[in-house]
């Protein structure tokens, strides 16, 4: 093993014999996932002795020690920034973030700096163990740019695979809960339903998902809250079965009732904006964004097995625009 390498060992019992050695080492070394072991075996860091262990389908022997070299965790390519962050909970395993609304989670093109990886990489330096061997952050879910509230981040490789696992599952055998704020036009015929509709990549614009036939499965479950000036909005509660990318937004515009302020999905309603009282239209061009919000976010934690469960208070744009359009509308002041 090399210097700045720390080493695991392990001791092949009896009834071992004859495992797969990438088997034999997921099932002892349960804070390593096993793609990244897998990884590690290929990398020359696995040993019997002095002999190189390197193909994942050796089988173990009674009696043999088989020593793990963990090398130091590569530094992120992402530079590490200093940028302010709403932490809602953090442990050794995992952190909660309210993400406000205008961050890129992840470093992309075009947005290379000043992401929630950046400032994540910063807030928590050496606390990160390395996921897959890279000092970095776990991403498991993303919110949009302009959706702000509730994000949990890995900081090690079992929780990343247990936190990725319950979100893969979407909440069918667990606790997974994501539930979200909207503004949109108009008030569902429905006042709670289910939209199941299949999304892929609008094929006229590639920065748009689209319903498509053979598109990815998604389901978003919505209830409605509020009514607003005699119907023109409503507030609605959407819990989500499916995380796909632009989904709510997506979904909510699929059944005539897009989101207040989302200019990709909702442009045709833009006329509306008119009738909101002066207020209310000027809150929302403050907003200047989805009026979607991150609320609720529980899940079982990957260590302790408890189930967990945060909320998020509305931002102050929301907060505003909500107000302006819960006071009465003119026609109704008219007939008091």
């Amino acid at each position: 093993m090399k210097d700045h390498e720390s080493v695991l060992d392990y001791t092949v019992e009896p009834d071992e014999t004859g495992l797969r050695l990438d088997a034999f080492l997921a099932a002892r070394a349960d804070r390593l996932s096993r793609s990244r072991l897998k990884a590690l075996i290929k990398d020359g860091h696995v040993r019997v002795g002095a002999r190189k262990l390197d193909e994942p389908n050796y089988r173990v022997k009674p009696g043999e020690t088989i020593e793990v070299g963990l090398p130091e965790p590569e530094e992120a390519t992402p530079r590490p920034e200093e940028i302010p962050l709403a932490i809602v909970y953090e442990d050794d395993d995992l952190v909660v973030v309210d993400k406000p609304a205008g961050m890129v989670v992840h470093p992309a093109p075009g947005a290379h700096n000043g992401t929630l990886v950046n400032a994540l990489l910063h807030h928590c330096g050496d606390t990160l163990s390395g996921i897959g061997g890279i000092r970095r952050p776990g991403i498991v879910h993303r919110l949009d740019k302009d959706t702000s509230g509730l994000l949990v981040i890995a900081k090690n490789d079992v929780a990343h695979r247990d936190l990725s696992a319950q979100f893969a599952d979407h909440g069918r055998e667990g606790p997974l809960k994501r539930e979200y704020w909207a503004l949109v036009w108009g008030v569902p015929q429905l006042r709670a339903g289910s939209v199941d509709a299949p999304l892929d990549r609008d094929t006229k614009n590639r920065e748009k998902r689209a319903v498509r036939r053979g598109g990815r499965h998604a389901v978003t479950h919505y209830r409605v809250e509020e009514i607003f000036q005699d119907g023109l909005v409503s507030l609605v509660t959407c819990r989500l079965e499916t995380g796909r990318t632009h989904q709510i937004r997506v979904h909510m515009a699929h059944i005539g009732h897009p989101l207040l302020g989302d200019g990709l999905y909702g442009s045709g309603f833009q006329s509306k904006v008119v009738k909101l009282p002066a207020d209310a239209a000027e809150a929302l061009g403050s907003l200047a964004r989805q009026a979607l919000h991150a609320r609720t976010l529980g899940f079982r934690h990957p260590e302790t097995g408890e189930t967990v469960l945060f909320h998020s208070a509305l931002p102050s744009d929301f907060e505003t625009l909500l107000s302006a359009l819960r006071k009465p509308s003119e026609a109704l002041q008219g007939r008091n």
